[in-house]
């Protein structure tokens, strides 16, 4: 069972002891918004060689402590993006299922369930996904496709965008249509890799298992041209063997100066 009062050993800045609300706590997106976008934050788990996924599925990578993790982050989150990949491989539902936390964030000032955004040029998605299905919260579709989505008993909203979905446009609608302040996205490599591309990543969490999947897979990103981008590390925390690394995204703040 995942717990914001999990124990980690912070390694940097400064060593010494923490929890994974605390961690979380650190992190103010709303207050680093900018006017025209969402601030964009990221979260995976890799293996040490590096891949996304065992199996098919981020699931088996990360510990209960990397699961508190993500839903801490998830917390602090107006929305919640993924792509048509993401939501066939894992299998979304409510994204906030503890009561007390959707509290929590209603005592925060913000919505008690998250805006799932989808992003599907083609608009070819699991409809039979507890997402579409528990009829809870709302999501935001941004696709390239005519074609019309099925009945679903979770309200759905389809934004159209010539061609191919345009990444930065749809943060603008984002934060223009819906209010979106603070944008989670949990994958996968491919939307990922584009929003890295586009300099619209503005931090990164990487937690990194202790343990080695082999084979191919996807990694990080996918897509992505060769090419160095500087990250600053922020923190590195460790539990059990598992690294917890927040990093910030220099390219990202100067484009929105």
């Amino acid at each position: 069972m995942e717990t914001l009062d999990t124990p980690l050993r912070r390694l940097l800045p400064e060593p010494g002891m923490t929890t994974v609300g605390e961690l979380v706590g650190e992190l103010d997106p709303a207050a680093a918004a900018a006017a025209d976008r969402p601030f964009v934050y990221t979260n995976f788990a890799l293996t040490v060689d590096g891949r996304a996924t065992i199996g098919g599925r981020s699931g088996p990578i990360g510990s209960a402590a990397d699961t508190a993790l993500l839903v801490g982050l998830r917390m602090r989150a107006d929305a919640v993006m993924i792509g048509a990949g993401t939501l066939r491989a894992e299998g979304y539902g409510r994204v906030i299922r503890d009561p007390a936390k959707r509290a929590e964030r209603e005592s925060r000032g913000l919505a008690p369930d998250p805006l799932v955004v989808l992003v599907s040029n083609r608009l070819e998605l699991a409809w039979n996904a507890d997402l579409f299905t528990e009829g809870f919260g709302a999501v935001v579709i941004f696709t390239a496709a005519d074609r019309e989505p099925p009945p679903t008993a979770t309200p759905v909203e389809v934004v159209r965008h010539p061609g191919r979905v345009d990444l930065a446009r749809m943060l603008a609608e984002l934060r223009a249509d819906h209010g979106v302040r603070t944008l989670l996205c949990e994958g996968g490599p491919t939307l990922h890799g584009a929003l890295l591309a586009a300099g619209l990543v503005d931090e990164l969490f990487v937690t990194r298992a202790p343990r080695l999947a082999g084979g191919a897979g996807p990694g990080l990103v996918a897509g992505l041209e060769a090419g160095v981008r500087e990250l600053e590390l922020i923190s590195l925390c460790e539990s059990a063997g598992e690294l917890y690394a927040r990093y910030r995204s220099p390219e990202a703040a100067v484009g929105r100066r």
